[in-house]
């Protein structure tokens, strides 16, 4: 008789749950009203301040592929220079993306794409810049999803096994929570 697919033979071991990080308990999430519905921020009481966010993506390939798209020889044209449209596109309309996300002012977005022969591949970074009452994570994440989603595309018709990985905020400053980086 075959054993039911959540159920484990007798005496074997159950795997522990992963650990989940420390919440403080006076956190609560911003974006939930207190019948737990979804709901918009209001920010038209926070004053406007400089916010900056810096994040991060990887796209991993076979280094024949990443030499490819060093070497300008891709199918479909600049790569990384397509890439770095799509980052800056995509953190203009990040509130047309995400569903709760406010429009901002955008005042700078740059994408630094730098090859990484030790992944082999690419590592993207988006630097986010605004004034105003919310902060530019989200367009950072964002800009940098769409960066490397668009090395993908460009360059699938090579390798289609490239992987994206390990998208995160490095930095974030401005606002009432202040300044994070991301340990190391």
């Amino acid at each position: 008789m075959a054993a039911h697919p959540k159920s484990s033979p007798r005496g074997a071991k159950k795997k522990a749950a992963p650990k989940a990080a420390a919440v403080p308990p006076t956190a609560k999430l911003s974006h939930i009203d207190t019948r737990g519905q979804a709901h918009m921020v209001d920010v038209s009481m926070k004053p406007p301040t400089e916010r900056i966010a810096v994040a991060e993506g990887k796209v991993i390939m076979r280094k024949e592929t990443l030499d490819l798209v060093i070497k300008g020889n891709a199918l479909k044209g600049d790569v990384l220079g397509a890439a770095r449209l799509a980052g800056i596109m995509a953190a203009k309309h990040t509130h047309g993306l995400i569903p709760l996300c406010h429009p901002l002012p955008i005042t700078k977005v740059v994408i630094e794409i730098n090859p990484e022969h030790a992944l082999p591949g690419f590592l993207v970074q988006a630097t986010v810049k605004v004034t105003g009452p919310t902060g530019v994570e989200m367009e950072a994440l964002t800009a940098v999803s769409i960066a490397c989603l668009t090395i993908y595309d460009m360059v699938k018709a090579v390798e289609r096994g490239m992987r994206i990985e390990g998208i995160r905020l490095l930095e974030k400053s401005g606002g009432r929570s202040g300044h994070y980086r991301v340990e190391k």
